[in-house]
């Protein structure tokens, strides 16, 4: 097998074009809970606080030469997105559930057969 043969083989395989999905999806999704954290959350629940600190941004907190705003926004952020992962998982875990639930499994035809044979033997 050639080189170019083994490396489509190789590329093409599900799990390395699921992955490639899933880094799109997640820089994606990191660039809108960042957007979310800065745009949304940080003005509209920090702006009191930032206000009572002298601050207008919360780059801008600092104690001394210790710069802790920008470490809060890293945090606020991993917030956010645990939280929304957390969400993301649990409904899809729910409805999983209920797709379980609303449809029994249908037995074989060597089960249905198993199960002709034991009736006919309890009579």
């Amino acid at each position: 097998m050639g080189f170019m043969k083994e490396f489509k083989v190789f590329a093409m395989k599900g799990n390395i074009v699921n992955l490639a999905v899933a880094v799109i999806i997640g820089s994606a999704f990191g660039v809108i809970v960042s957007s979310l954290v800065d745009d949304i959350i940080t003005p509209l629940l920090l702006t009191p606080a930032l206000k009572a600190v002298g601050a207008s941004n919360i780059s801008e907190l600092h104690y001394g030469a210790i710069k802790y705003g920008n470490f809060l926004a890293a945090v606020i952020k991993f917030i956010v997105i645990a939280l929304a992962l957390f969400s993301i998982i649990k409904v899809m875990t729910a409805s999983k559930k209920k797709e379980e639930a609303a449809a029994p499994p249908v037995p074989s035809s060597t089960d249905q057969l198993l199960m002709e044979i034991r009736d006919s033997l309890r009579k």
